[in-house]
């Protein structure tokens, strides 16, 4: 947070459009800070559990919508941002329609995780089980989308609606039960999409493998952020 505030040079009290608040985990820091938030969260459930996370800070509000929903309010927010949210937004109007809603020294800040490359012995028997129940899974690619600093830079500077991309790298971890780890593969919608005896059943199994292997699983993440400025109005048209 701390970054984000420094490196998009949003002013005491400036408002704030996220994309994406979820359950707010994110936005109840910069709500703390005193700014004026509105957080876009189109799950009715996560909407629901972000109101009620955030009902002390009667400066922030939390509309059940997509950003593509959302009604453009010009020139209205100092800084949007957006964690782990940002490549699901059509690529038409990613860029576009935050430019139009900043003001001129507004700024956009991306952020997300991706997973780090993992060779130790218990990744390689996960990946083992995977074969016999959805071998497919295993080839599938990783979500690296905000790991490619090249492209997210390229994004942006393809839009023409930003200026030069500041980027950060948070490299951290963290040791899952087998539990809470099957609660994180629930979560993702690869395996939510496997017919339900073949879900169950490569989750028993990852639960076993787990535990054969002393009962946790550390997975190594890595953060990135994306801060850049709006392109000054003289700077889009000459693009």
């Amino acid at each position: 947070m701390e970054d984000v505030i420094a490196l998009s040079g949003i002013p005491p009290g400036g408002r704030i459009l996220e994309i994406g608040c979820g359950t707010g985990q994110a936005t109840i820091d910069f709500a703390r800070r005193g700014f004026l938030v509105t957080g876009l969260e189109p799950g009715p459930a996560l909407a629901r559990l972000a109101r009620e996370r955030l009902a002390a800070f009667p400066h922030v509000t939390v509309l059940p919508c997509t950003f593509e929903e959302w009604p453009l309010e010009t020139g209205a927010c100092d800084l949007i941002i957006s964690a782990q949210a940002f490549h699901w937004i059509a690529p038409e109007v990613r860029f576009v329609k935050s430019a139009e809603a900043l003001r001129a020294a507004g700024a956009l800040a991306v952020f997300g995780n991706a997973v780090a490359y993992d060779r130790s012995p218990l990744r390689r028997s996960l990946n083992q089980i995977y074969e016999p129940f959805a071998p497919w899974l295993n080839k599938r690619v990783s979500p690296k989308w905000y790991a490619d600093q090249d492209i997210v830079r390229q994004l942006f500077g393809e839009s023409g609606r930003f200026g030069s991309v500041t980027s950060r790298n948070y490299p951290w971890s963290r040791e899952y039960s087998s539990d809470d780890y099957l609660d994180l593969l629930r979560t993702h919608s690869d395996h939510r999409l496997l017919p339900q005896e073949q879900h169950d059943a490569l989750l028993d199994a990852v639960r076993q493998t787990i535990d054969n292997h002393g009962g946790t699983i550390t997975v190594q993440y890595e953060a990135h952020l994306y801060v850049a400025s709006k392109a000054h109005p003289q700077a889009t048209a000459q693009r």
